[in-house]
């Protein structure tokens, strides 16, 4: 274990001596952490102290996944001594990178001739490609037991069906010089030069049941994979997908070290070398890591009366709902639950023991931006909020209150009391895993004005809300003890929306200190935990790092208006038949015209 302890300078003996610049006397040195995000377009950083400040942030955007640029900028715009970091954690997308596993060079995976002849590796695929659909459907034909653990179905965005692709595509030779992994895992392997595996990656992503899970002997499913037509990766004890655990494998839960900063990586990053790197995780989970452990203070059903407020026991009833272009919802349990049309339940990911599900919506701030873009209206409502120095979404909050005050209303909800929309326009990824859901919407009239799209906006928010509380609620009906949501993203800065989210689903939202950050917040934990690593290999607990650093948080409450809490409560009722009949009036039509053919 020694060759992998964290970095220390020998002058510094212990994490808060005194600063020795004369201008800084009065101030102790503090240690600090790296967190990294790395996106689809963009790679984030921050820094991060031993308080759990965040005391520089910076994002680059990106044409690789490469993000030394990132915060590299952020430690010089805010004179981060290199020597204080003593930590690194990644997250990522959960897309697959491959390498060859003879010579650890990036693999293009971009055909038809899959090389690497412009110099611009292209060796990931990113989540959102969905060109394996045959690989996909091929896959879940197998109705394996695994697939249990990913809502009964293998989603084309997961990492195997995209291997089964670049199989059917790529010469037998150039296939069988590939190794892959999860993103993160990539990065977590350039920057130690080991071969570590993350479970956060494996078990969401690729179809590793944890040992001991259902039967499972060495993680990877051998039946499974020859299955499906991929029996070279059982060789050498699935040595190309990380092998076996403590055979010739090591795989950790998050933020557990997997190495320290290479000299090379060090190089490349403008850092020492030796710092302690943790096991990365999926964004979204980092997500939870920089959500849930917030210090806030819940009464009634929202917390045990009976343990303390740090206690892990929270987590369980604590929803991550990390809200983007998407939306992911991540929950912990203690035991395993399955949920038709949520991911999981995932063992070990982010606690040794512990239970991981992920539920979450195809659209939600795509879904706000497609609605307000194909209104007649959008246009003018733009250049009205320019005008006032305003992005659309706070033009058209400001504009509902108006509208409610000008007819005297009781609360904003009562103009779209007879607006009903459905908004899978995307599909639907949770609970009915169905990508065929499409939208509907009932109360339609002629106004093409601002005040139209002022409605259609607000029946947007709240479908977004109530699809919410139909997630919640399967989930708490197969085991789940969820009781407030701890939301992310840049929909938190949407009160109208927070407060929407916190009456439908009756329960509080929390919104973290850090809404943009909170991701690469988590990350940084990773890092810190990594570090906190001692001689035996052992380390602080995630979530005592967790309640230690988080910052506290707003709260949104329930409204009380009683009117509008029936309101919402008829406007669901109506939201669940809109969802079950537009699945019974496929079905109705696909069999009445079953058999019909053009003659």
């Amino acid at each position: 274990m020694a060759g992998t302890m964290p970095y220390r300078q020998p002058y510094r003996q212990s994490s808060r001596q005194m600063s020795t610049d004369p201008h800084n006397e009065l101030r102790p040195a503090l240690d600090h952490y790296i967190g990294i995000d790395v996106g689809t377009g963009s790679a984030r950083a921050c820094i991060m102290n031993d308080k759990g400040d965040i005391v520089g942030l910076a994002s680059e955007n990106i044409g690789l996944w490469q993000p030394e640029s990132g915060y590299y900028r952020a430690m010089n715009q805010h004179n981060i001594d290199g020597s204080s970091i003593r930590g690194i954690g990644f997250d990522a997308t959960c897309s697959l990178a491959v390498f060859t596993h003879d010579t650890d060079e990036p693999q293009c995976v971009t055909g038809p001739d899959f090389s690497n002849k412009d110099g611009n590796d292209r060796n990931v695929v990113l989540w959102l490609d969905h060109r394996p659909v045959e690989e996909t459907q091929k896959i879940n034909a197998t109705k394996h037991n695994l697939l249990r653990y990913v809502g009964g179905k293998m989603s084309i965005e997961m990492e195997i069906p995209k291997v089964l692709w670049l199989k059917n595509h790529m010469t037998k030779e150039q296939f069988d010089r590939c190794k892959f992994y999860d993103l993160t895992d990539a990065l977590t392997h350039m920057a130690t030069g080991n071969e570590t595996r993350s479970f956060c990656s494996v078990v969401c992503k690729q179809g590793f049941v944890p040992v001991g899970v259902d039967g499972s002997v060495k993680g990877w499913q051998e039946d499974f994979l020859k299955d499906i037509g991929l029996p070279d990766l059982c060789e050498d004890n699935f040595k190309r997908l990380g092998g076996v655990d403590g055979v010739n494998g090591h795989y950790l839960t998050a933020g557990e070290i997997c190495g320290t900063l290479s000299e090379k990586a060090a190089t490349d990053m403008g850092l020492p070398a030796g710092i302690a790197v943790g096991s990365g995780v999926i964004d979204a989970y980092a997500g939870w890591i920089g959500t849930v452990g917030a210090k806030v203070k819940l009464s009634g059903h929202e917390v045990n009366a009976d343990v303390s407020s740090n206690d892990l026991s929270q987590a369980y009833t604590r929803l991550a709902a990390v809200a983007g272009t998407s939306t992911c919802h991540i929950a912990m349990s203690e035991k395993a639950n399955f949920v038709n049309g949520v991911w999981g339940p995932y063992r070990d990911v982010l606690i040794q023991g512990k239970w991981l599900a992920e539920g979450g919506q195809s659209a939600t701030g795509e879904l706000l931006k497609h609605v307000l873009e194909t209104h007649p209206a959008f246009q003018e409502t733009m250049s009205v909020a320019e005008t006032y120095n305003a992005n659309i979404y706070d033009y058209l909050n400001e504009h509902l209150r108006e509208m409610a005050t000008k007819v005297d209303a009781p609360t904003i909800s009562w103009l779209g009391r007879h607006f009903f929309l459905y908004g899978d326009l995307f599909g639907n990824r949770s609970p009915i895993a169905d990508p065929n859901m499409t939208g509907s919407v009932v109360g339609l009239s002629s106004d093409r004005s601002i005040d139209g799209l002022a409605l259609y906006y607000y029946a947007t928010m709240e479908f977004i809300a109530l699809q919410t509380h139909q997630i919640i609620e399967v989930m708490n009906k197969s085991g789940h003890i969820i009781s407030s949501i701890f939301m992310s993203g840049s929909q938190c800065q949407n009160d109208i929306l927070m407060e929407l989210m916190a009456t439908a689903c009756d329960m509080p939202v929390v919104i973290p200190r850090y809404v943009h950050a909170a991701v690469v917040h988590g990350a940084a934990m990773l890092g810190a935990k990594a570090a906190s690593t001692d001689k035996e290999g052992k380390t602080e607990s995630l979530w005592s790092i967790m309640d230690r650093m988080s910052k506290p948080g707003k709260v949104v409450w329930p409204g009380k208006d009683e009117g509008q809490k029936k309101l919402l409560q008829a406007k669901y009722k109506i939201f669940l038949e809109q969802c079950e009949g537009q699945q019974r009036f496929r079905r109705e039509v696909d069999e009445a015209i079953q058999g019909w053919k053009k003659n």
